[in-house]
C-alpha cells in the first residue's frame, strides 16, 4: 500500500471520528479514538514514536515524538485547536526529512468544518 492509498484511508477515518465526536475534545482523545479506527482497518500504528535524528555527529535519542506512524510510512501531527498556523506545517515538513518518510498528514479536529483542518505535507512523493 502506498502513501497515498494510506492518505485516503486516514483522511476517512478521520472525517468519521469528526463527524461522530465534533471538534473541541483534547488531542490525546483524538489520537487515542483515530488509532484504534486505523487498527480497525488492519493499519500499523505506533503512537507517540520517539525519534532519533543525527546533528553534527552526534545522535539525539529523543529528537520529537510523532503522534501517530501508520505502516511506517506517513505521519499525522494532530491538533486540536480553532487554526492551525504555518509553522505546524514547517514543523511536520521537518518532521519528514528527519524521520526519511514523504507524506505527512495535519489534521486539526478543533474546525467546525472538517476539510478546514486537514493538510498534506509532501516531501520528494509522486504525487498521483
Amino acid at each position: 500500500m502506498t502513501e497515498n492509498d494510506l492518505s485516503k484511508i486516514i483522511v476517512d477515518a478521520a472525517y468519521r471520528i469528526h463527524v461522530d465526536l465534533g471538534p473541541g475534545l483534547l488531542e490525546s482523545v483524538y489520537e487515542a479514538v483515530l488509532a484504534a479506527e486505523l487498527l480497525n482497518r488492519g493499519l500499523k500504528i505506533e503512537r507517540q514514536k520517539p525519534i532519533q535524528f543525527q546533528y553534527a555527529g552526534t545522535t539525539f535519542d529523543e529528537g520529537f515524538r510523532i503522534d501517530l506512524l501508520v505502516n511506517d510510512l506517513v505521519i499525522i501531527e494532530l491538533k486540536s485547536t480553532e487554526q492551525t498556523h504555518p509553522v505546524h506545517k514547517k514543523q511536520l515538513k521537518t518532521y519528514l526529512r528527519l524521520s526519511n518518510k514523504k507524506l505527512g498528514l495535519l489534521i486539526n479536529f478543533g474546525t467546525e468544518l472538517f476539510k478546514d483542518g486537514v493538510s498534506r505535507v509532501v516531501l520528494g512523493l509522486s504525487e498521483p
